[in-house]
């Protein structure tokens, strides 16, 4: 475990490694009276009467699955609704969030259901919704889910209950993963090779989907399995909603290069008879983003820009800081543009909302959500406040904060806050104290002996635990966990605090992180298979800078020290030219030369590296089969492999 230490990890895989195999995990606490209070108190404080969500959320509802479950061809579940059965109940048990209960039962509204004439959805079926319009002859499909298994089955669902026509065209809305990565669920490569269906995507879309998911792939997966919460069990106690969908799905996550790049706002095709008109909103929820409106029936995709929660400025799984002053802009400009002729706007998430003033009313909270917080969060860093400061004391005006469409679903204004704060000002707080502090571990250990020893701090915290303050709790104990992660009864103390705040946390990023944190602090990380979306479609789709760039960052320091490298890098097929070096402990790269004292030269599709690198080959294989030839010392292609990394998909995380 690569940010850890091999003593601490060893004790903490020797003691809770084995912890799921051994026997049934422990049982989640209840909700205690503290908790039980705070959740009552937030039925007092929102319109829980109001009810045209749930109406809009099933309007145009055709049919579902068979059963709630979607397999892979191995046979393994990558999908399964049927956990979620808990949620029938129409009142919120007190383990989980008023707001949040609600939440979770809209967006278990699930399967095919039609927008408005010939655009249809299916929605529940994975993270984010498959939207399908159809053409003259054949679909138009925008964002084929997360992986290609949940994205197969809504197609089929589709075809159960509309026409069999083929997919002439698929929108990539954006650069989000859950948006493309089942694009080989509803075509196929060849067909796309053969110009037989396009693929449509805003520009930059292929640098920004592979750089989020590949540079800082394996760290971002690890954490999202915090945000979403795809292995914590389903229940009341447990994982109950993602915010924006369920959770997300545990298939294949696939990619194929757009076709046709859209550029410039006011940019127009017609597919099929489709007319489309399109916003740029790069910047805004993603890098590379696009609205798209639809002429013919007065309707507008709102891609991720507008969905029925408050959005992430910062997500909690790893990504860049978003611009809410280009978020709010975009809305602003949307609203300009479509809403006066928009009578049905549909997003990528959630369910749509019909008529001309309902959509301009949504518009324009949305794009003053954003603005709001941007504005404020600036306000208050130009009187000096911190960012922790600033986050607690910056909330929604009650115009706003009353407003289902904005409540913390998803982001929260908290760490919304943060997020500007550090788009902004970054993350030193301006305390010179806060410029070089200690790490975790070395912190523990001197806060547990400041505080008198482990049990006085376990002591005082099981009386802050008594009186509610878990967020307390929390801080103090991971010390002790840090300064000693075999102490069990710390970790049961921080997990029972954890459990408690996301018993009443109304984001579903929060509560999934909380129970995670406090699942893995009882049984150790899981060992069950979670979704990496650095695939091998994903690294395929790199360019070559990408891949070396890839490279780069793969290669450890300390085994590098005092190699010097040259190697040479020909590509047979493209007839490209790369010379490599290690030096200094860095890796380079330049295009188009080679090293006239190359110590080695590889020559070899791109293809055979990366299979190498996945693990799926060896040099000596793809040798031996004609795809590859070494000049020169093989030891010293063998040395460079060798200094190459491979990043643990499992590491900890709320222990050293």
């Amino acid at each position: 475990m690569f940010r850890k230490s091999a003593a601490m990890s060893a004790v903490a895989a020797l003691m809770f490694g084995n912890a799921l195999a051994a026997g049934t995990p422990p049982a989640p606490a209840d909700a205690t009276r503290a908790t039980q209070t705070a959740n009552a108190d937030v039925l007092q404080q929102l319109p829980f009467a109001d009810r045209q969500d749930f109406e809009d959320a099933q309007r145009g509802w055709i049919g579902t699955l068979d059963n709630g479950e979607i397999r892979n061809a191995q046979g393994r579940v990558v999908w399964d609704l049927n956990g979620y059965a808990f949620l029938e109940s129409q009142t919120a048990p007190a383990t989980v969030n008023p707001s949040l209960w609600r939440q979770a039962q809209l967006n278990m509204k699930h399967g095919l259901f039609q927008v408005t004439d010939r655009i249809y959805q299916v929605r529940g079926f994975d993270l984010s919704n498959m939207t399908l319009i159809e053409g003259d002859t054949g679909l138009i499909i925008i964002d084929p889910l997360l992986t290609s298994e949940t994205a197969r089955a809504a197609l089929d669902l589709y075809y159960k209950h509309r026409p069999r026509k083929p997919v002439v065209a698929v929108i990539y809305t954006h650069s989000h993963v859950d948006h493309f990565g089942g694009v080989k669920g509803v075509v196929d490569e060849a067909d796309v090779k053969a110009g037989r269906v396009r693929i449509l995507a805003p520009e930059g879309f292929m640098e920004e989907a592979v750089s989020e998911n590949i540079y800082a792939g394996n760290a971002m997966s690890r954490r999202a399995q915090y945000m979403f919460g795809a292995l914590l069990p389903k229940s009341a106690k447990g994982q109950v909603d993602a915010g924006l969908g369920k959770t997300v799905s545990l298939g294949t996550v696939t990619l194929i290069a757009p076709t046709d790049l859209v550029t410039k706002s006011g940019e127009k095709r017609t597919i099929d008879g489709v007319q489309m008109e399109f916003q740029m909103a790069p910047g805004s929820e993603a890098p590379a983003e696009m609205l798209v409106y639809f002429p013919q029936w007065k309707a507008l995709c709102a891609a991720e820009d507008v969905t029925h929660n408050l959005h992430n400025l910062y997500t909690i799984r790893g990504a860049q800081v978003r611009d809410a002053n280009q978020w709010w802009r975009a809305l602003d400009e949307t609203a300009d543009t479509f809403g006066a002729r928009t009578e049905v706007l549909f997003a990528q998430h959630h369910w749509p909302k019909w008529g001309l003033q309902n959509i301009a009313a949504l518009l324009a909270r949305q794009r003053d959500g954003y603005k709001f917080i941007h504005d404020q969060s600036l306000r208050l860093a130009n009187q000096g406040y911190t960012m922790t400061e600033i986050a607690e004391r910056l909330k929604m005006p009650p115009s706003l904060a009353s407003q289902w469409d904005l409540r913390s679903y998803y982001g929260t204004v908290n760490h919304n806050a943060k997020a500007v704060y550090q788009r902004y000002l970054g993350w030193y707080s301006g305390n010179p104290a806060d410029l070089h502090p200690l790490p975790p571990e070395d912190a523990g250990q001197r806060y547990v002996k400041f505080m008198g020893g482990a049990d006085k701090v376990l002591a005082q915290a099981r009386q802050s635990y008594a009186q509610g303050d878990y967020r307390w709790v929390a801080e103090v104990v991971k010390h002790v966990v840090f300064a000693d992660p075999a102490n069990q009864a710390a970790r049961n103390l921080e997990a029972d605090a954890l459990e408690q705040l996301g018993y009443q946390a109304e984001s579903a990023a929060w509560r999934s992180a909380y129970l995670m944190g406090a699942y893995e602090l009882r049984n150790g990380v899981s060992k069950a298979q979670a979704t990496q979306t650095s695939s091998p479609d994903m690294v395929r789709a790199m360019t070559d800078t990408m891949l070396l760039d890839l490279l780069s960052v793969r290669l450890n320091s300390d085994r590098s020290v005092g190699r010097e490298m040259r190697i040479n890098w020909v590509q047979p097929d493209t007839g490209k030219e790369y010379a490599l070096s290690v030096e200094n402990s860095v890796f380079l790269y330049k295009a188009g030369r080679q090293h006239a004292n190359a110590q080695v030269t590889l020559k070899a599709p791109r293809a055979v590296l990366i299979g190498t690198l996945l693990g799926q080959t060896t040099l000596q294989a793809a040798m031996q089969a004609g795809q590859a030839k070494i000049e020169g010392d093989p030891a010293v292609l063998q040395a460079w492999l060798g200094m190459l990394d491979q990043f643990d998909p499992k590491f900890d995380l709320v222990t050293p």
